[in-house]
């Protein structure tokens, strides 16, 4: 009899890309997720994956059975927590991917005060800054900021958050303040490296790209924050980044009479499946958490206005 402990090594395998990594995701010995997967293959009486010294590939039979094996998975996980809502209860694993920035700021607090609450839930948090495939990537769900284009994700706002230029006391003593679109590309910029590196503004007649000087590029929203608080030069974040440091003046918003893009924070699933209890009671919990408006707005609208 097919054993669900066979199937779920099996994908997790497909996904992950390599036994090992599959062996780390569910927090097994390498040994075990291999003994599984070949126990699978006996079963079904033909080989899914086919290994080699330098990478690991699906076979014929290994692509037609890998979407039968993720809706097993699935309805097994929604019949579990079918049974466990009319316990009032939730239960069992939720694999969860956001911005590593966002993630340690914000997300992180909220979603630990949501499993003191839930002790039954299984959670495995994937802090990525690249982009995530939500759909082919196995995840219950992603935390992202900014526009969601994708059309296989359906998106559920939980708060709202700006992108602000801001620079240090220090690098605008020394530099001056910039108060258009044109000074600005004059300045020094701390740019993020894995996206455009342009700035992007709205206004009535369109979107507005700014090309300014790069003076560092890094991948990471709190490194940019300290390159910024170290004087290097103007960086453009997320409210969420930088409201603590606005709202102690270490950093200064930069008015040029234009807003950025904004940065929305979403909870997206897979088009294809429903989103779970679990999810759905995380997405309330994490609008609940962040308030609305969110707590960093506030703290930033707080903050004294500099000119």
């Amino acid at each position: 009899m097919m054993k669900l402990d066979g199937v779920a090594a099996f994908v997790t395998v497909a996904e992950a890309g390599s036994i090992t990594a599959a062996a780390q995701r569910m927090g097994l010995a390498k040994s075990v997720v291999s003994e599984r997967l070949a126990e699978l293959e006996r079963l079904v009486g033909t080989r899914l994956v086919q290994r080699t010294t330098r990478k690991l590939s699906l076979t014929e039979g290994g692509i037609a059975f890998l979407e039968r094996g993720r809706r097993l998975l699935r309805e097994a996980e929604e019949a579990v927590a079918e049974l466990a809502e009319r316990r009032s209860e939730l239960v069992g694993p939720l694999r969860i991917s956001g911005p590593v920035s966002f993630g340690v700021l914000h997300l992180g607090p909220a979603i630990f005060s949501f499993l003191a609450t839930n002790p039954k839930i299984e959670l495995a948090l994937e802090l990525e800054d690249r982009f995530i495939d939500a759909a082919a990537d196995g995840y219950d769900a992603v935390i992202r900021h900014g526009p969601i284009h994708d059309t296989r994700l359906v998106a559920r706002h939980i708060a709202s958050s700006r992108r602000v230029l801001v620079a240090s006391p220090a690098y605008l003593d020394a530099y001056g303040r910039p108060g258009t679109l044109i000074e600005l590309r004059q300045h020094r910029a701390i740019l993020y490296m894995n996206r455009d590196s342009d700035w992007r503004f709205h206004s009535e007649s369109g979107a507005v790209v700014v090309r300014a000087q790069p003076a560092v590029r890094v991948n990471n929203g709190l490194m940019m924050r300290d390159a910024a608080l170290a004087g290097l030069g103007i960086t453009l974040l997320p409210t969420f980044v930088v409201h603590e440091q606005v709202a102690r003046g270490d950093l200064q918003i930069v008015d040029v009479g234009i807003a950025a893009e904004g940065a929305e924070v979403h909870v997206a699933h897979p088009r294809d499946r429903a989103a779970s209890v679990k999810v759905r009671a995380l997405t309330e919990h994490l609008r609940q958490s962040f308030g609305n408006p969110p707590y960093w707005e506030t703290a930033v609208a707080q903050a004294s206005p500099m000119s």
